[in-house]
């Protein structure tokens, strides 16, 4: 028997040969190694689950931006819309010349409200608190319908930002059990072979964290600008208390006005 240390070098560099071409050989799994080591490269290397976890990622994504496109410029009128409607009830002196004025959406709700309450209230406005109780009543119901209305879709953001990270970690998971596998039905722990397979697996983690961060980030700055929304809709609200508050005072020119109301 020939000794270890007669072994001829040839042998060897032809053993080790060998153990490399099975490693990179289909028998490695799945996920089989990549010559590209750039992002896309990775990702049609990865193996399906790993891809259909990247691509989920990446349209979540682009509904994130689309969603912040959009609520930005439907915030951004609303606003502007509630501001000219508040700069417009600081002059009027009662409902009469609040009807007169050109309101828009949601100003136009408060004022159809008013003056259909005080409409329906003609023969009670001697009652004034309860006649302020019920308008203030559909004032509320107004004001809720808003806040509902302008934060339509940003609960999609907290739900991206919330499950992205996870789905992003559930791709890894995947992928680094699927190198392992490789790993091991290739008997080497050699670090070239290894890599790959592990960084096409965080990659689907990075795609996660980069859908989940902005839909955080954008979510945070739309309820805040939903939160000041809704605050120009309660001084909105408080302006038409107002007018109602100070016809209801007049008394015989709330009446003179009612039926005018009911136009």
């Amino acid at each position: 028997m020939a000794s270890p240390a007669l072994v001829s070098p040839a042998l060897v560099l032809a053993a080790n040969g060998q153990a490399l071409d099975t490693a990179q050989s289909p028998v490695f799994g799945e996920a089989s190694l990549p010559r590209d080591l750039s992002p896309w490269g990775m990702f049609t290397s990865a193996v399906i689950v790993v891809k259909a976890v990247i691509i989920g990622l990446a349209f979540a994504s682009v509904v994130t931006w689309t969603v912040w496109l959009a609520k930005s410029i439907e915030i951004v009128v609303a606003r502007r819309r509630v501001g000219t409607a508040l700069r417009s009830l600081a002059g009027a002196a009662s409902l009469s010349d609040a009807r007169s004025s050109k309101l828009t959406y949601p100003a136009a709700e408060f004022r159809d409200a008013a003056v259909d309450e005080l409409r329906l209230s003609a023969d009670a406005l001697a009652h004034r608190d309860g006649v302020k109780e019920r308008i203030a009543s559909r004032f509320e119901r107004i004001e809720a319908a808003c806040s509902r209305r302008i934060s339509r879709g940003t609960g999609i953001l907290a739900t991206i930002g919330a499950t992205a990270p996870f789905v992003g970690l559930f791709g890894t998971v995947w992928g680094i059990m699927n190198s392992f596998i490789g790993i091991s039905k290739s008997h080497t722990t050699n670090l070239a072979i290894v890599a790959p397979g592990i960084a096409e697996a965080l990659l689907a983690t990075a795609f996660g964290l980069a859908a989940a961060i902005p839909a955080v980030v954008i979510y945070n700055v739309f309820a805040r600008s939903i939160g000041g929304y809704r605050i120009l809709l309660g001084d909105t609200a408080a302006e038409f208390m107002r007018l109602v508050s100070r016809d209801l005072d007049r008394g015989t020119s709330v009446r003179a006005r009612v039926p005018a109301a009911a136009e």
